[in-house]
């Protein structure tokens, strides 16, 4: 491979598109977000308060652009799925050596979630949380997702999903939660919420977010990612595949909007309704830039994009290095010009270290 660069590829396509939409993601939390906050903020301040809340995740209930980050990073898991799969049973890999692979990945991530979050590394027991972090939704999806496509085909994959949805949507509304009754999506009211509590006791991390439960919406949005990965591996040409990508996301919008009116969309509990709606936008968002850079051909400007795309893990876990150097410099507080300068100047450096490490061909791996 060029570079020693991780291209998508099937049948001989090469997808750029994947990894700069993965990249795309990364580089909001790299400190891009705070960057273009503090640049509107410039022109504008304070921000009228619909755009400012598009920086920070909804309350409870809706949904704002910083909300797709998480769910964006799942979804791209997903898709990278099915070729990986195939490529390895191509090879000759058994499917014992593939559920021993994927075993050791979710451990790896799971571990890195851990430090992630800085409850691992800080050997503070009183902060020491099992299931609290992003790349550890992604072990739980993986796991799920990799079961099912190594057992089962496309239209069971689907149905899956459904059934996922479908039930967390049935155990939240009919099963009752002590002093507070079925049904009750509030933050302290949730059944998630009861279960993590109940379950995870002191090792829950004391916020909103709920994880146990929510796995099934994890899983469901990993598997939406999948089944775009089988939409770029079987579609008919670049039309046919961009059409089916943003039929897709159209669909799963509209359906995420209709479902919302009963299930509302909340990302703290990672409802049904919340899943459909984020991976519609995460469909559209890869059709876009399938379009954009695999059939138009505009790939120079996507390269910033691929260099964090293809260290993923990495940049993730430098995310915190953006947050700590803005509070430490007094960025987040201080005017919108230092801020703008302050939140590039730490985006730049840490891409310049992913950039490093393109350059000498070290892609971490899990």
């Amino acid at each position: 491979m060029k570079n020693g660069e991780r291209i998508f590829s099937l049948r001989g396509e090469r997808f750029l598109s994947v990894d700069a939409l993965r990249g795309f993601d990364m580089l909001w939390i790299l400190g891009a977000g705070e960057a273009l906050r503090r640049l509107l903020m410039i022109f504008t301040n304070p921000l009228p308060g619909g755009v400012e809340a598009q920086f920070d995740h909804a309350e409870w209930i809706g949904f704002t652009a910083w909300d797709i980050i998480m769910p964006l990073f799942l979804f791209i898991v997903g898709t990278s799925m099915p070729v990986a799969l195939s490529k390895r049973l191509s090879r000759g890999d058994s499917k014992r050596s593939l559920y021993l692979h994927t075993l050791r990945r979710v451990c790896i991530l799971w571990i890195l979630g851990m430090v992630a979050q800085g409850n691992l590394l800080g050997l503070d027991p009183s902060k020491f949380f099992f299931y609290s972090n992003t790349l550890q939704a992604i072990a739980a999806g993986y796991l799920v997702s990799t079961v099912l496509i190594l057992n089962t085909g496309i239209i069971a994959q689907l149905g899956s999903i459904i059934v996922m949805l479908v039930s967390y949507w049935l155990l939240l509304v009919l099963v009752p939660v002590p002093g507070h009754g079925a049904g009750v999506l509030t933050p302290a009211g949730n059944l998630a919420m009861y279960v993590d509590t109940l379950m995870l006791g002191r090792f829950r991390d004391g916020t909103h977010y709920t994880w146990i439960l929510s796995s099934l919406g994890f899983a469901s949005t990993v598997m939406l990612g999948v089944m775009s990965g089988h939409i770029l591996l079987r579609g008919k040409g670049p039309r046919g595949k961009i059409l089916s990508l943003a039929g897709a996301g159209c669909g799963c919008v509209a359906l995420g909007l209709v479902w919302s009116g009963c299930f509302p969309i909340i990302k703290h509990i990672w409802t049904g309704s919340f899943v459909l709606f984020s991976a519609g936008i995460c469909f559209l968002l890869l059709a876009f830039f399938y379009w954009l850079i695999d059939v138009r051909g505009f790939t120079k400007w996507a390269f910033p994009l691929r260099v964090a795309g293809m260290n993923s893990i990495v940049a993730y876990l430098l995310t915190g290095v953006t947050e700590a150097v803005l509070a430490e410099n007094g960025a987040m507080s201080g005017g919108p010009a230092a801020g703008f300068l302050a939140a590039l100047g730490v985006l730049s450096g840490l891409w310049l270290v992913l950039y490093g490490m393109y350059r000498k061909k070290v892609f971490v791996r899990i």
